[in-house]
């Protein structure tokens, strides 16, 4: 086959349906879509036949800063002319500077404490293995490698953030997982107390369990498990990656607790849809890494990095904690009440609107007929997480839809 050739099949795939060519040669591990997107714009997205729709998903909680953001696509465009990738051998200009804010967040309430440091990655289950294997070479020399983990929880889908994802369904057809892992029940500080051993180096939590339902830790727990995390020399790592920057109404999850953790990962809104993420762990900590220890080769990189810089700035421009919190709690007085709906939980702009009955597949389809895109998980449970810029008329027409959705299929 000649170059030229070559070149016209790549030309031809212009004539082919997307939505086909995604669903034929792409490898199924995500199921048939449903619809192609093809553009976005704040809170919307359209599709490949004309349509839009609301996204109230945004990317599994990753354009916080709705689609396009102007600011972002701007950054980007910036740095693409300047400088997209280089070695981690070398420096760049902004990676550090994203650090430095990260820093500068997660630690906001106790500035007077020392600065800790962040190693950058691609994606939340690449933080997440960083996490993992910090917290084994810092208790390498004491003989500890145990993580202890809750029943539900997701941290990814590598091996090492398989093996501490508390969901056996996800971990069945890939075992042997890594050894080294116990899994307890969320909410049971006693469950976690009772799996410590002699080799216990890590507790590792959500502070919110998105992809096990957006389900709430009880106002103590995290406090408690903080408590015992000191009590017995332990770390404690909270894993930020859904629940990160202003998604539940405080720059970081955490932070609602008023607790201090060893190690934070998080992903997802970090670059506003660039592949980035990060984990943080403070001073006396993020020493245990030597040179040579971890690495990734687009981790940190400039372009990525711009598309932080720029969010990070657009975020608090905005002063998303606030603004997801008061918008939060306009949407939930929106569900509150309603006959169909057993509960809502979540904090800020990341919600469960749990259902009384097993039906949250067929209101998830309903709604994106109706112009909403919403995440069912399991089958009573509907994830809500709009962008955070999205404007009050926005967010009251979306929620119309979706209680629609609810009382149609009801």
């Amino acid at each position: 086959m000649t170059n030229e050739s070559l070149l016209e099949f790549m030309d031809s795939l212009d004539d082919v349906d997307p939505l086909e060519l995604s669903n034929t040669i792409l490898m199924p591990n995500y199921g048939p879509a449903a619809i192609c997107l093809v553009k976005g714009e704040g809170a919307k997205v359209l599709d490949s036949t004309g349509r839009w729709y609301y996204d109230f998903l945004s990317g599994i909680a990753v354009a916080s800063l709705g689609h396009a953001n102007p600011a972002v696509a701007e950054a980007v465009s910036w740095q693409a002319q300047e400088l997209m990738h280089v070695s981690n051998i070398f420096a760049n200009l902004i990676g550090p500077k994203v650090a430095a804010m990260i820093d500068r967040l997660i630690r906001l309430e106790r500035l007077s404490s020392g600065p800790g440091r962040v190693f950058f990655a691609n994606s939340g289950a690449e933080a997440n293995e960083a996490a993992i294997k910090l917290a084994r070479k810092y208790g390498l020399e004491s003989g500890k490698h145990h993580i202890i983990t809750a029943l539900g929880s997701f941290h990814g889908r590598t091996m090492g953030a398989l093996s501490a994802t508390g969901q056996r369904s996800k971990q069945i057809p890939f075992e042997p997982l890594l050894p080294g892992f116990s899994h307890v029940p969320w909410n049971d500080v006693a469950a976690i107390e009772s799996a410590v051993t002699e080799a216990t180096v890590a507790v590792m939590l959500e502070p919110i369990q998105g992809e096990a339902g957006v389900i709430d830790p009880d106002e103590t727990y995290l406090g408690e498990v903080q408590q015992l995390c000191r009590s017995r020399d332990l770390l404690l790592i909270i894993d930020e990656v859904q629940t990160g920057f202003a998604r539940t109404g405080k720059w970081f999850g955490f932070q609602h607790y008023s607790i201090e953790p060893d190690i934070v990962t998080m992903a997802k809104a970090l670059g506003s849809g660039m592949p980035i993420s990060a984990c943080w762990a403070r001073e006396g900590l993020s020493e245990a890494f030597a040179p040579g220890d971890h690495g990734t080769t687009f981790g940190g990189q400039p372009l990525a990095a711009s598309a932080a810089l720029a969010t990070i700035r657009k975020l608090i421009e905005i002063d998303a904690p606030a603004r997801s919190q008061e918008l939060g709690e306009a949407m939930l007085k929106m569900y509150e009440g309603n006959a169909d709906i057993d509960s809502i939980s979540g904090s800020g702009l990341l919600r469960g609107i749990n259902l009384k009955s097993p039906s949250a597949k067929k209101v998830a389809l309903r709604a994106m007929e109706l112009g909403v895109i919403v995440n069912p998980i399991g089958e009573k449970v509907i994830r809500l997480a709009p962008p955070l810029i999205i404007s009050l008329p926005e967010l009251e027409s979306a929620c119309q839809l979706i209680l629609q959705a609810i009382s149609e299929v009801e």
